[in-house]
């Protein structure tokens, strides 16, 4: 397994993003989630990402349980700050920012007890709280540090200034974004934020949600409780134009002697080696495909061919809803 540093945190090139394991993508196997848990740390790749909000928090139990006797091979990370309300009418208005001092603590003293360790390697705020001062959320998360509960920081989904901010409070080790082929908004100058502060970046979605595998032809694959039947790239018209930008992929790929998903992950990869993708998996067999991704090398006629078949925003359609959309980059 080849490895990257994030800031100061040396974690394998590629990790794995947990939450489709237990939410989000329709159903899932638990024993096929743990064994591609295990089939991960076997390969070597050992960035785990998690949160609390994703079951919500039976997605940490379960990270918790395959890890349990294999906790050395792992770096953890995992995230807090989106609170979940299951009284509330619809899923979006369920959810709300916590990122006061108090709830920092409480968070991670209660993710800590399901991931069942005494220290997370990479601790996340999900979503900056627009009536919390950043200053205030990195102040009491670098106390988790000095108490030795956490060992790094990183920021989801923040703006730039935000990220300056935080990072003069406490040493952000990584900053988690969604970022693909066909989500290229970090160009717009939060990657330069971190390559200016010596942030890494942690792209996930790396695969467009499943889309740029070109494994999906019609949204009424997805099952009921799929949130992809409810975002906006994934619907309608929307839908049938992207599907066209994924003919490209599969068109490129077949030349390179690669699939769809190896092709999109090793355009990311080549973007700079302070980047680590996550792409989420809950079978072991895309998690192989997705490592293999490291033996595509690209060179600079592909990844010119790429920029010119997705260039920014090429993308038909918002990737989250307009709700979900007011809690980036604050």
């Amino acid at each position: 397994m080849q490895h990257r540093m994030l800031g100061s945190l040396r974690v394998s090139a590629v990790g794995l993003g947990c939450m489709g394991m237990s939410e989000f993508y329709g159903s899932a196997d638990e024993a096929e989630s743990v064994a591609t848990i295990h089939r991960a740390l076997d390969l070597g790749c050992t960035l785990l990402d998690t949160a609390d909000i994703y079951g919500p928090y039976t997605n940490e139990e379960l990270v918790g349980r395959a890890i349990a006797g294999r906790r050395s091979e792992v770096t953890l990370a995992t995230k807090f700050g989106i609170v979940r309300d299951p009284s509330a009418p619809d899923d979006m208005k369920r959810r709300r920012i916590n990122g006061r001092p108090d709830y920092v603590r409480s968070s991670c003293e209660a993710s800590l007890k399901r991931l069942g360790t005494d220290y997370i390697d990479l601790y996340y705020l999900h979503r900056v709280d627009a009536d919390t001062p950043i200053e205030d959320t990195v102040g009491a998360m670098a106390e988790l540090v000095r108490d030795g509960k956490v060992r790094h920081l990183g920021l989801s989904e923040m703006a730039s200034e935000t990220l300056r901010r935080a990072h003069a409070v406490h040493p952000i080790t990584a900053a988690q974004v969604e970022y693909s082929l066909w989500t290229r908004d970090p160009e717009d100058g939060v990657l330069a934020t971190c390559r200016a502060l010596g942030v890494g970046l942690v792209p996930y979605s790396p695969l467009g949600r499943g889309f740029l595998t070109g494994a999906l032809a019609s949204p009424a694959e997805f099952d009921d409780n799929d949130f992809r039947r409810h975002s906006p790239r994934f619907q309608g018209d929307n839908f049938d134009r992207n599907l066209a930008l994924v003919e490209r992929v599969r068109a490129m790929a077949a030349r390179k002697g690669c699939t769809p998903a190896q092709l999109a992950l090793a355009w990311v990869l080549a973007q700079g080696h302070d980047i680590v993708p996550i792409p989420g998996t809950k079978r072991r067999k895309y998690l192989e495909e997705n490592i293999s991704a490291l033996d595509v090398k690209l060179d600079a006629r592909d990844l010119a061919d790429l920029d010119t078949a997705f260039p920014r925003d090429v993308a038909s359609g918002a990737r989250y809803t307009a709700d979900a959309m007011q809690m980036l980059r604050r």
